[in-house]
């Protein structure tokens, strides 16, 4: 059995990759540029990209399970679902996980509307989005300047997401099911920065900015919104720049369902408990330690 990964060098990707080859499997990763990709002995990689189906015949040729992504290498959602599909089912894939957002787009369309055996995977948010998000301003100043530090969310280990892609993948009885994700516990971005000063022995904290001060700081060309959010809104949502900061202000300020959600989904699928956020932070304290001087 060979299983394709698409993303397989992104930050989910990687551990859909680890967690199949846990699993014994035969791992195909397509990227746009096999030279830089970095992935663990065993894994077959060929070239291709979604969004132009440039590789994707040779990427489906024997695979009978694919891990999909439903935007290609700009963050941009997909609009070649269809395409894509139609060359997977002509080669012969059976099954498919697809990593999902807020919204469906041609690529889950088309599979609701295809032959495969599908499985739709949403996280609500990634863990790693912290590093991506804080990481830098963590490691020079010590501090997060946001809007909203109570805001919640219930984070997911990305490890998680690629441990259930993985069972999905390999075991029977998932076709036609939408998972929603999360990790065990709804954390407030301020308790966030707290644990990550715990994991890392460092006195972190999370500055709490008015919405006038975002309209200020983050409509300056050289401070953009926190990077996840950045794809998300404009890549994703297709929210216009001009309009981001009232965007974002509006979705940070207003509570909703998904940021209290806790599902027992991972448990349910891998048969373990999904990992703490004081879990991950720990694992990754490092990354956000301030530099030493040479």
């Amino acid at each position: 059995m060979t299983v394709l990964v698409t993303g397989a060098t992104g930050t989910v990707g990687r551990q859909v990759v680890r967690h199949l080859l846990g699993r014994g499997q035969k791992v195909r990763a397509l990227t746009r540029d096999p030279g830089r990709a970095v992935l663990p002995d065993g894994v077959e990689v060929v070239a291709g990209d979604l969004a132009a189906a440039v590789g994707l015949e040779e990427a489906f040729d024997g695979v009978t399970a694919a891990h999909l992504i439903n935007f290609g290498g700009d963050y941009r959602r997909l609009t070649n679902g269809r395409q894509i599909v139609d060359l997977a089912e002509r080669a012969g894939v059976g099954k498919v996980t697809v990593l999902v957002g807020w919204q469906e787009g041609t690529l889950e369309q088309a599979i609701r509307a295809g032959g495969l055996e599908w499985t739709f995977l949403q996280p609500l948010q990634f863990m790693a989005n912290s590093l991506t998000d804080w990481g830098e301003a963590l490691r020079t100043s010590g501090r997060v300047r946001e809007p909203y530090g109570d805001r919640k969310s219930p984070p997911i280990d990305e490890s998680d997401i690629g441990a259930v892609a993985a069972t999905v993948l390999t075991q029977d009885g998932h076709g036609g099911r939408s998972y929603l994700l999360t990790g065990p516990e709804v954390l407030t971005a301020r308790r966030m920065v707290a644990i990550i000063g715990e994991a890392t022995g460092r006195d972190l904290r999370f500055e709490e900015l008015t919405p006038d001060q975002v309209r200020e700081e983050w409509s300056a060309p050289e401070r953009r919104p926190p990077l996840s959010l950045f794809r998300a809104f404009t890549q994703e949502a297709g929210v216009a720049e001009s309009d981001l900061v009232e965007r974002l202000l509006e979705t940070y300020g207003t509570p909703n369902e998904y940021g209290t959600t806790l599902t027992d989904q991972v448990e349910r699928v891998t048969g373990r408990p999904p990992r703490t956020f004081a879990q991950w932070a720990a694992e990754h304290a490092g990354h956000f330690r301030a530099a030493t001087p040479a």
